[in-house]
């Protein structure tokens, strides 16, 4: 078969894709208005997993998983963009590691809203500025981002959603690496880099200078003369710099977990974590009672992990990851037991694994 008969091939096929696309969309706008007739939220994560979970099963090759659940990612920002267009904050500037979890979550058809601040995350969401937000919670280098946690504690938002992020941190500037005088990115980025820093940029020579944020770090690398930033790849291309070195973290396997918070966590989908945070009554052997109720329900816990109570010295908020949902039989009797032990107790959502 010669190249001009497999490329109108192709282009039927395109022709059929076309009106499935469009005959999807008009079934997805019906969805929609039975959805805002029972004051439903636009973005269900749990249907999203249903979706994904159904075309991984039907996927036989060549193309990966992987591939259609970036084309379908985008299939499903465009519909929900026909039922309402979807806002999201986020931590930073375009070409931030925020934004591209935002992204890579809701898709191109999403309305992305910067926040200077975690807290200006959940501002704009509990005040109805942005239908969601997408905040960090854990490094696989750094551990929890504490800040989000705490803010998580004292919100009435709850976590609908996860999405993990691999980080790359990379030397970019509009000069020459031996013309370098000045690294700017903030405090993080500047410790998972140091080793390289060292060998490379040593501090007797190069400055490095944190700034809030990697985004930040671009733009005043574009206008500083001698100065460069780590930031992610995209800021080269959106900001106009030029990529010295990628790749400079010292340690390689470099994540970031983001949750995605909303006004109400996910439903059951069968595969689920739930998070939680609860502080104990201090006594000896308590934490340990404290976990007993998950053991005895056969109830694994992926996460704990204690942080002070800024408002009362020595005494410890305790956040916990655990495979279920809250709405499951053996989760809810656990929650039960845990909530009678212990001076306070708060689910922070339920979301797809």
């Amino acid at each position: 078969m010669d190249l001009k008969t497999l490329r109108r091939k192709i282009d039927r096929i395109d022709t059929g894709i076309v009106e499935a696309l469009n005959e999807r969309a008009r079934i997805s706008v019906e969805v929609g208005q039975i959805k805002s007739a029972q004051k439903a939220g636009i973005y269900a994560p749990e249907r999203e997993r249903e979706v994904f979970s159904r075309i991984k099963a039907l996927n036989k090759g060549p193309m990966t998983d992987a591939a259609f659940e970036a084309v379908y990612r985008e299939i499903m920002s465009s519909s929900i963009a026909l039922e309402k267009p979807l806002s999201v904050a986020y931590l930073g500037g375009e070409g931030s590691n925020s934004y591209t979890a935002a992204r890579r979550k809701f898709g191109a058809q999403a309305i992305c809203v910067a926040a200077s601040g975690i807290e200006e995350v959940f501002h704009k969401v509990e005040h109805e500025e942005c239908d969601h937000g997408i905040v960090p919670i854990e490094n696989s280098v750094e551990g929890t981002v504490t800040h989000t946690a705490d803010v998580l504690t004292d919100s009435s938002l709850q976590v609908c959603a996860q999405i993990t992020v691999k980080i790359t941190h990379n030397l970019m500037a509009n000069g020459p690496l031996d013309r370098i005088r000045k690294v700017y990115s903030n405090p993080q980025v500047l410790g998972q880099c140091r080793n390289w820093l060292l060998a490379n940029l040593p501090p007797d020579k190069v400055a490095q200078v944190s700034v809030a944020a990697t985004t930040d770090a671009a733009r005043i690398a574009v206008t500083e003369k001698g100065s460069s930033a780590i930031a992610p790849i995209d800021c080269a291309r959106i900001y106009g710099l030029k990529v010295l070195k990628t790749n400079i973290q010292d340690i390689a396997h470099n994540s970031t977990r983001f949750f995605v918070i909303g006004p109400s966590d996910s439903r059951p989908t069968g595969n689920d974590r739930t998070s939680i945070v609860f502080s104990i009554k201090d006594r000896p052997g308590v934490l340990y009672a404290m976990l007993a109720p998950f053991a005895k329900n056969g109830i694994n816990l992926t996460k704990i992990e204690s942080r002070p109570i800024k408002k009362k010295a020595w005494d410890y908020y305790f956040f916990v990851d655990l495979v279920g949902h809250r709405e499951e039989t053996k989760v809810k009797n656990a929650l039960k037991k845990l909530e009678g032990m212990c001076k306070f107790l708060k689910v922070l959502g339920s979301y797809p694994a």
